[in-house]
Parts: C-alpha cells; structure tokens; sequence
C-alpha cells in the first residue's frame, strides 16, 4: 500500500501510548499516521505477562487496542519504518521516513508461515528475550500485527528455500528500502523506554552469569507463550527453588548516568514476585531492597500482599553477584536493616530491576529540548505534561520521564486532548471532513485494567 503523504497527525512509535493516542485521535475524524520501527505494533506491552497491580493479562490488554489501530479508517499504520528527521515546514511538519526492506512484498504476504517453516536457519529471538529461536525468515511474534514476514539479512543464507515455498511469490531477497516523505499537521511523540544494559554495573555481571536475568526476560518466562512453557532456569532447565531480586540494579547510580528512581521497578519485581510465588509454589522469593516506592491506587496493598505471601523482603544494598560451582548466584548484601551486616546468599536465579531511560535520541529527530536524563523536556509539567516548547508538536508516556502504564494511558489521552485543540485552533477539519469533536467523543474507553509499564 502506498503511504499517503499528508496526515493531520503523525505518531512517532507504535506502543501502548501511540496506539492510545492515535485511537482518540482517529475517533473524532483526524486522520493519523503512526510510525513504529519494530516489524509489529505494540511496543514493550505485548511482551510482558500481567499488569499490575490488578494481574490482568498484557495480552488481553493491548492485543484488541492493535486491532482496532490496524482496521480503523482513519489510520495509517507504518511498521519497520524509522522516522529520519522532522522539520517545520511553515504551519506544517515534513518528516523523512526510511521503510527497513522486510524483503516481502507487504501487499502480497498472507502471513501464512510457509517462509518460516522452510527457513533452516534458527537464532536467538529476540522477543523471547534470547531465550527461545526464532527463523531467519520470520514474524515478529504470534499475535504481531501486521502478521506479515520478515527475512533476517544478518542471518539468511540466501538458500532459497523461503522463496521457492511462498505460495504468492512475496520473497523478494533483493528488496531495497526506501524513503518518503510525509506531511502532518501536528505531531504526537511517544518514542518509549528501553532498559538499562544487564552489564551495565560491573559488579553483578550480568552478561556473564547465564542465570543472572533482566525482568523483560522474566516477563517471557512468566508469560503462558513464553520460551520454555514454564519458568526454568536457562543455564540447565532447571526449574528454580530460590529465586532473588536486586533492585536499583539500574537506576539511582550516578555512574550509570541513571541517578533518578525509574519508578517502576519496585511493582514489576513485586508483580513478578507473586506470579512466581503461583508458578514455583515450594520456591523461596527474595526481594533485596533499599526503599520501596509504591506510588499509585492500589499499589501499597498490592505491596503488603506479597509480604503475606511469605515473599521475603531484605533491606540491604547488594554489592556484587558472583557464580557459584552448581551455576547458582551467590548475593553479598550489606544489611540496612542490621546495622550494616554483610552476609551472603545463593539462588538458583537472579532477576537485576534495571531502570528506565528514553528509547530514542529525540534531539535527532526534531529541534526539542531534552532534560539532563535525556527525557523530552515540558515547559508547563503540571497543567501541560504533553505540550513542548515547539508548537504542534506534543509527547506522551515514557518519552517524558519513567512512567507506569496507568499514566501512560492517561498521557496519550492527554496529547490526543491537546493535539486536536491545536488542530481545531489552526482550522484542521479532520479527515472526515469536519471539525474534530471535543477531546475523548467516540473514543474507546479505557478500563483501570488497561490503565497499568512494565507489570
């Protein structure tokens, strides 16, 4: 399909935020253009297990929100494209797209699987946190959207195999990408968050002790889809009798360039916690800590709840994780809670609570202002989360700081809100060829399970 070159609205990023906010906009007649990267909308949200603090499946969350981007008249959606640069361009902005070669032909792709099951190359998915395989000729996931292949060039060995088994001719293996051009009337950015590197703090060695784990990996290990079925240990398939979390493993430390709490990492361990506690019912769970944060509705109860669980809590700061001689993690902690004692602990496996920074550069992108963390920078952070100093031009979610899914919801909400004023102040009639209806008018609601970002 050909992109159209002019939107009322562009989105930049396709997770929980851009899906929300693209909806809301759809919904009272504008039309809008929403970009993603990966070859599937979704974001980081399709991947995790449940959302707290309610439990509530992600899946079951975020899969009819896809659905309803996907099929709505009103939106374009543009996967594995990157978003170049923006400019102003007069009343306007021009963005330069580059579409990745997928090496299908888009159109004629049935999402059959046929390429991937002939495909005799298998490597780490990435999705799966690297814990599982994929093909070198794949889709993305089981409920991706668009279920449409990609082929690997990293990893395709130009055999053929894929091309000789599409039934509609859709492999192209020389496809080249391309870049066009669109113009918006506004843009909303929700460019989203990514992890601190597992290897990040020397002293726990993440990327040297195979069982030392990031919580993303955690989440596919919970999830009923995951990798293995069932929560093993990947050093051994090991299913894990004593499980430990670290937190701040990525966040509060100066020499990561992280010295703000990422604000979120308390619930997932606790969440992650006390699906593991249903899963392993026999497993010993550890929490080691130096301050909980639960901040929103719901989430100091959903707190206490662990603890009556029998989920151990253990103030301390952890100062190294070595490997034991059985594969287990050995914790050195140095207890706050007993006046400095410093005691050792082995677990079959170790889950780091890495923190939150920004997905993307967003200086690269376009002429906006970020804060010293390198999160979009808001001149009125408390009536105008959403709106920067560059007019026209709004972020929602995780592109402006750390942030649950409960408030990113709200914050796409927001930026659909202040994009369509500022459309209908600048005398934007939308797509349907009238003026846009008041912020929210048609839009699906959201209920408080989807209003949970890592659960």
């Amino acid at each position: 399909m050909k992109t159209p070159d002019a939107f009322d609205v562009l989105v930049i990023g396709a997770g929980i935020a851009g899906l929300q906010s693209a909806l809301d906009m759809a919904d009272q007649g504008l039309s809008v253009g929403i970009v993603e990267r990966d070859a599937s909308i979704g974001g980081a949200m399709i991947g995790l297990s449940k959302v707290f603090p309610t439990l509530d499946c992600s899946s079951c969350i975020t899969t009819p929100k896809m659905a309803a981007v996907a099929h709505h008249p009103n939106i374009t959606t543009m996967t594995y494209t990157e978003v170049e640069r923006v400019r102003r361009d007069g009343e306007a902005f021009r963005a330069v797209l580059r579409r990745k070669p997928r090496y299908v032909i888009e159109e004629d792709c049935i999402g059959c699987r046929q390429c991937e099951y002939a495909c005799p190359v298998d490597v780490p998915d990435e999705f799966e946190g690297g814990m599982g395989a994929r093909r070198a000729a794949y889709i993305p996931f089981t409920n991706a959207i668009p279920q449409t292949a990609v082929i690997d060039p990293n990893e395709c060995i130009l055999c053929g195999r894929c091309v000789a088994a599409c039934p509609t001719d859709a492999v192209v293996l020389d496809q080249e990408g391309e870049t066009v051009e669109v113009v918006a009337q506004a843009v909303v950015a929700t460019t989203g968050w990514q992890l601190t590197p597992l290897e990040a703090k020397a002293e726990y060695h993440g990327a040297e002790i195979t069982n030392v784990l990031a919580p993303t990996q955690m989440e596919r290990l919970l999830a009923p889809h995951g990798p293995y079925g069932r929560v093993l240990r990947p050093s051994d398939g090991k299913a894990p009798e004593s499980l430990a979390y670290v937190q701040c493993a990525g966040s509060r430390d100066q020499t990561l360039g992280v010295p703000y709490c990422s604000r979120v990492c308390c619930m997932y361990a606790i969440k992650q916690a006390m699906l593991l506690s249903g899963s392993l019912p026999f497993a010993d769970i550890t929490i080691y800590y130096m301050d909980i944060r639960a901040f929103g509705k719901g989430y100091e109860e959903f707190y206490r709840s662990a603890r009556a669980m029998g989920i151990e809590f253990v103030k301390g700061k952890v100062a190294r994780l070595t490997e034991a001689d059985d594969q287990g993690v050995i914790v050195r902690v140095e207890r706050i809670d007993q006046f400095g004692q410093v005691e050792e602990r082995k677990h079959d496996l170790v889950v780091l609570s890495l923190g939150m920074r920004p997905a993307e550069d967003l200086t690269r992108l376009v002429a906006i202002e970020t804060g010293e963390d390198g999160f979009a920078e808001v001149p009125r952070p408390k009536d105008a989360p959403c709106r920067t100093a560059l007019d026209g031009l709004f972020v929602a979610g995780t592109a402006t700081g750390p942030m649950d899914i409960v408030d990113t919801i709200v914050e796409a909400g927001a930026a659909a809100t202040e994009a369509s004023l500022y459309l209908r102040e600048g005398g934007v009639t939308g797509s349907a060829g009238r003026e846009p209806a008041a912020a929210g008018a048609g839009a699906e609601a959201s209920t408080p399970a989807e209003a949970q970002v890592m659960s």
